[in-house]
């Protein structure tokens, strides 16, 4: 949601902004580089390296890679201000992706390891023994993907657009160039030694602005003590109470129980079936590693998400107290405040006429025809006078907080490692879907291992532009857009990945059936009840009408369906051949082969290597 200008910024000058500005460019300039020089280094010829990095990633740089791919810019931007703005209810993102993340772990990667291919189309084709289920689960890979990655690049716009004063579009252009140079030519060997950087960029990034806040508020150094051990909360909920909020560890305040419920699931099995998070465990030399892999990436994505809600209830309690009350002089004098205001992301206005800003409940102004916040149409008998876009969150709290000009462009250097690691990921998928599982399975499976590559390459390129596209107009807030995805990838994936699994009597016929069904149910539940934002209609052409569940949670039904479907077909079709029952057996035995080598003949059937 790009906002545009909609009240012109005061006089107001800040030294420190100039400071900030110059930290951000050297930041950015010396991140940058480092990646572009990984890149490099990291060049491949030879599709093994460009898919899975040659299967020799050592576990803890895996682990950190795993971690840096997975926590997007919407766990590093979005998901504190999420939670700073819907409280108790916010913890639906923290534990689907967290609990997602150990079912991926413990449940799935593994096996997945063990059975060596590079992508989960591959996977899905050999184990379904269907050129068929390939190619749904390639589109299935590449749908989801796309609408990840739009969260992500909106992440980039707008980190540039706010510290270097550029606009959203040229943002997230330059993301794209940065993320294409190493992910083009270092493929996912490229792609992992720049992640292990980016983790160390974007974890260092979130926990400074941490740390000082809990000393600034709560007198303790560790936030996770601060946010536990003081009174910030019981301090928060009084001032919540007082401007006429619910409390802020109040729950379900604004979703039902139901909801809370499957949005949470969603995210959970939607991580577990995340393509681009998934072909991390490929990368490991054996199924030791992934094991070891998993360890080190749930430790590392432990320490942000344990400090998010910490530094949510923080952010919250300093934005409320900064603006509260004050005059609009007051207010129009802060620094920080007209630095977001001249985004679009900040909007307020002395609605009432009384000569303060107030916060209140409710929605601040009326969206104008272009479905965007308009300061010129408040709404009538709603007091509320802020309106504050929950992307801005973490980014300005630094701001906010008048911490030093070097932390607050570290903030924004740890946002954009935290876009660009997760975008390069998702590109590869893309890559991997339409070059390895469409062009080399289906126009030349022929083809030599330097056209293989430059395809691989090309789709890369292709995928930037839709990337960056979606960017610039994307349907909600990051994450939002990446719930979406999560929704998408639990309604297609996680059930025939957990049946190829654990089940030997699943079949192609009921893989297929399941995978269109659940993704075919949850994309049209989301396109319509966002037709608004992605369309432009004046009205939602579908309503919440399964159970009054949000867009955010319907993939927890698609997910139901998916099995459903999946497991009742492949009970009244013919059972899968004897060696792909073996097949499954073996790949779930700890010791033994890794695999069954395979290959299908003209009438897609499974047949054994002689």
């Amino acid at each position: 949601m790009n906002l545009s200008i909609f009240a012109q910024a005061g006089n107001a000058v800040d030294p420190a902004t100039d400071d900030t500005r110059v930290f951000t460019f050297v930041f950015v300039t010396i991140t940058f580089l480092a990646y572009l020089y990984i890149g490099w280094r990291s060049r491949v010829r030879e599709s093994g390296g460009f898919y899975v990095a040659g299967r020799g990633v050592p576990a803890i740089a895996n682990g950190a890679a795993t971690a840096a791919d997975w926590m997007s810019a919407a766990s590093f931007i979005s998901m504190a201000g999420l939670i700073s703005f819907m409280g108790y209810d916010g913890s639906i993102y923290l534990l689907g992706w967290t609990g997602g993340y150990v079912l991926l772990a413990l449940l799935l990667a593994p096996y997945l390891r063990k059975f060596g291919k590079y992508t989960i189309p591959d996977f899905v084709g050999e184990r379904y023994y269907s050129e068929t289920a390939r190619v749904v689960a390639a589109i299935a890979a590449i749908f989801v993907s796309v609408t990840y990655v739009a969260g992500q690049m909106r992440g980039v716009g707008i980190v540039f657009s706010r510290f270097l004063e550029v606009p959203i579009w040229e943002g997230v252009v330059v993301g794209m160039i940065i993320v294409g140079f190493f992910a083009i030519l270092g493929g996912m060997k490229g792609i992992t030694w720049t992640q292990v950087v980016q983790y160390g960029v974007l974890i260092f990034a979130f926990l400074i602005p941490a740390v000082a806040l809990s000393r600034m508020l709560t007198g303790h150094s560790i936030p996770q003590i601060g946010f536990t051990a003081s009174d910030i909360t019981t301090k928060l909920n009084q001032l919540q109470t007082d401007l006429g909020f619910a409390e802020y560890t109040q729950p379900f305040t604004g979703k039902s129980k139901l909801d809370v419920f499957c949005i949470t699931f969603a995210l959970m099995v939607g991580t577990a079936g995340l393509p681009h998070v998934i072909v991390r465990f490929y990368t490991t030399s054996n199924v030791k590693a992934a094991r070891w892999s998993a360890v080190w990436a749930l430790f590392f994505i432990a320490i942000l998400y344990t400090t998010a809600p910490a530094l949510a209830s923080f952010a919250r309690y300093n934005l409320l107290h900064s603006i509260e009350g004050k005059t609009v002089a007051e207010v129009d004098d802060l620094a920080w405040v007209q630095s977001w205001r001249q985004t679009g992301l900040l909007i307020y206005a002395d609605k009432n006429g009384d000569g303060k800003i107030t916060f209140a409940p409710g929605k601040a102004f009326l969206a104008g025809a272009d479905n965007k916040p308009d300061v010129n149409q408040p709404n009538s008998g709603n007091e509320n006078e802020v309106y504050a876009d929950r992307d801005i969150i973490v980014l300005a709290t630094p701001e906010v907080a008048s911490l030093a000009p070097w932390v607050i462009a570290l903030v924004a250097t740890g946002g954009l490692a935290a876009a660009l690691s997760t975008a390069a990921g998702l590109l590869l998928v893309i890559s991997s879907s339409i070059a390895h599982d469409l062009y080399f399975h289906f126009i030349d499976p022929k083809a030599p291992e330097s056209r293989r590559v430059l395809v691989g390459r090309l789709t890369i390129l292709l995928g930037i532009c839709v990337a960056g596209w979606f960017g610039v107009h994307p349907p909600g807030f990051v994450a939002q857009v990446v719930a979406f995805a999560f929704g998408l990838a639990a309604s297609s994936f996680f059930p025939i990945i957990l049946l190829g699994i654990f089940d030997k009597r699943t079949n192609r016929t009921g893989a297929v059936c399941g995978m269109i069904s659940g993704l075919l149910f949850t994309a049209v539940y989301i396109l319509g009840n966002y037709s608004v934002k992605i369309f432009g209609t004046t009205e939602p052409l579908m309503g919440r009408w399964c159970f009054d569940i949000s867009a955010e949670g319907i993939g927890a039904v698609g997910c139901l369906i998916n099995f459903v479907v999946t497991f009742t077909v492949s009970r009244i079709t013919p059972p899968p051949p004897e060696s792909v029952q073996r097949l499954v057996e073996g790949v779930r035995i700890p010791a033994g082969p890794a695999r069954i080598e395979s290959h299908f003949d003209e009438s897609d059937a499974w047949a054994e290597n002689p």
